[in-house]
């Protein structure tokens, strides 16, 4: 059973750039597809972008499409967000997560982002 752990969140002005990292342990990395997902205060948990198992299919929600990149190295065991051109609408606390079928079973604690006008 895989574990995770989100870190690089932080607080960033408007127009600025973060990169998430999310490290996975204790199963093969290779064998979950992996998502970002984000929470903001009051509002529910949605998904916001996708990478399959070896890395060759990439879905994003249309909210952050063109500005953020999903990616990962399993070599490394690890998934990453590349956040850029961030608006004051993407702060939640981001959340990396595993697929080993069809849902997302496993979930990291979560990282905050914080994006200041």
């Amino acid at each position: 059973q895989v574990q995770l752990v989100e870190s690089g969140g932080g607080l960033v002005q408007a127009g600025g750039s973060l990169r998430l990292s999310c490290a996975a342990s204790g199963g093969t990395f290779s064998n979950y597809a992996m998502g970002w997902f984000r929470q903001a205060p009051g509002k529910e948990r949605e998904f916001v972008a996708g990478i399959s198992r070896v890395g060759d299919t990439t879905n994003y929600s249309d909210s952050v499409k063109g500005r953020f990149t999903i990616s990962r190295d399993n070599a490394k065991n690890t998934v990453y967000l590349q956040m850029n051109s961030l608006k004051p609408e993407d702060t939640a606390i981001y959340y990396c997560a595993g697929s080993r079928r069809n849902d997302y079973n496993y979930w990291g604690q979560g990282t905050q982002v914080t994006v200041s006008s």
